[in-house]
């Protein structure tokens, strides 16, 4: 019975040294392995450094600053997700910054408003020197060799140009390279994805005769047209007409979570045929149609894409700063290697990561280029929209002025400024100033 005992408890001490050996190597191991996969994100993301499609870094310095890039440093800015040091914790070498203003101001003064959040994003890339705007495909390679940041400038919302052809080539003068045909709202000629405003509302027309005039006008120009906010059928639509490749900029993947904002496998396809680019949104409610997700869901629309279309379709654009719930894990622009790491660890090759990183929107940006050139024997559209599909109240029709109105109604001494009580008021002043009364 002692030799039994003993053998016992040699043996038991034996066993649990090994296993307190194989939770050590299990551990040493995980460390190790983590290590080396951390590591090979960095490298293959500092060999394809990220093109992410969108961000609203401009609105909320609008809304939390008023536009005053005087008042804060770029470097470091609390209440957002996005500024330089975290863009370049996660890898973003060229950064899509969104140029929005609401749908409220589509009958208003929206063109203005545009025209100033044109300048914050320009002011931003060019007065700090981490940032370059960049307004062609070299520009953005070219950029990357400087290790620098490159921002491109992008319209979120046709209804940003009111309708006006002239008015969408100045905004290519000033650097806008992509434009969303709709926000949440209908122009006169495209329709939304959202049925937030009621506005424009049209039967079997989600796509006008001058909607089809803004495409081939972006066409012509090398402008990216931009379908995230679109309904499907206008998206359809554009797929049919457009000459050059198009993108959804922040968009994800219906047969995963099905939210309006995301785009059907029928869609997908067609998306394929234009050799265009779906670039994923990582907004929480989009990603698994509730307000929490984390960062297997989001992997979830990238898989399903790839399965769909194939990896040379696929790209990333957060909507960082634009929406107001994201992934735990993927919570500002500086966590995006976490999203690589977990591609990798579904057996995406770095190839294909290399793809989704930066080559597939290369690829669609270049192509744009390539039919503008095809397209450069073209004159400037003169395509206007009717004035009854405008509806718009602030528009001034042009005509001769009504000289003999403006007389009658700019003259002081008319009786339509004075009427009657200003006459009396004018006899009493007169009365009172004469000689004979001061005396």
């Amino acid at each position: 019975m002692p030799l039994r005992k003993t053998v016992i408890s040699v043996s038991s001490s034996f066993w649990m040294k090994s296993l307190r050996h194989l939770v050590v190597l299990s551990s040493l191991c995980s460390l190790i392995c983590g290590y080396s996969q951390r590591d090979r994100v960095h490298d293959l993301m500092s060999r394809y450094p990220l093109i992410d499609g969108h961000n609203d870094l401009a609105l909320q310095l609008r809304r939390l600053h008023n536009n005053r890039l005087s008042q804060i440093d770029l470097h470091n800015v609390s209440k957002v997700a996005t500024d330089i040091t975290r863009l370049q914790a996660g890898h973003v070498q060229t950064q899509m910054f969104a140029v929005y203003v609401m749908c409220g101001a589509q009958e208003k003064d929206a063109v203005r408003l545009t025209l100033e959040q044109i300048d914050v994003v320009r002011r931003m890339c060019t007065e700090y020197q981490d940032f370059e705007l960049v307004t062609s495909a070299q520009e953005l390679k070219t950029s990357e060799m400087r290790h620098k940041i490159a921002c491109l400038i992008s319209i979120e919302g046709g209804h940003s140009i009111d309708s006006s052809l002239p008015a969408l080539r100045m905004f290519y003068q000033l650097g806008v390279r992509s434009m969303a045909l709709t926000h949440t709202c209908n122009t006169p000629w495209a329709e939304s994805s959202s049925k937030l405003y009621n506005v424009f509302q049209r039967q079997n027309d989600s796509l006008t005769h001058f909607g089809k005039a803004v495409v081939e006008e972006m066409n012509r120009l090398g402008m990216i047209v931009d379908l995230s906010h679109t309904s499907w059928d206008t998206a359809w639509a554009v797929l049919k007409h457009s000459k050059a490749p198009v993108i959804f900029s922040h968009s994800s993947s219906y047969s995963i979570c099905d939210h309006g904002r995301n785009v059907p496998d029928w869609l997908l396809h067609e998306l394929k045929k234009n050799r265009g680019l779906i670039m994923v949104n990582l907004h929480s409610n989009f990603i698994s149609c509730r307000d929490e997700a984390n960062i297997s869901h989001v992997a979830d629309h990238f898989d399903h894409i790839k399965r769909v279309i194939g990896a040379e379709s696929v790209g990333i654009g957060g909507d960082f700063d634009g929406a107001v719930s994201f992934p735990q894990g993927l919570e500002d622009v500086s966590k995006y290697p976490a999203l690589i790491q977990e591609l990798l660890q579904r057996n995406w090759t770095e190839n294909e990561l290399a793809d989704v990183l930066r080559r597939n929107f290369l690829r669609v940006f270049q192509e744009v280029e390539g039919v503008r050139d095809q397209l450069s024997v073209n004159q400037p559209s003169e395509a206007q929209i009717p004035v009854a599909e405008v509806q718009n109240p602030c528009r001034l029709v042009l005509r001769p002025p009504d000289l003999r109105r403006l007389t009658y109604d700019q003259n002081p001494s008319s009786t339509a400024h004075h009427g009657p009580k200003g006459l009396l008021i004018l006899a009493i002043v007169m009365l009172l100033s004469s000689p004979f009364l001061i005396e």
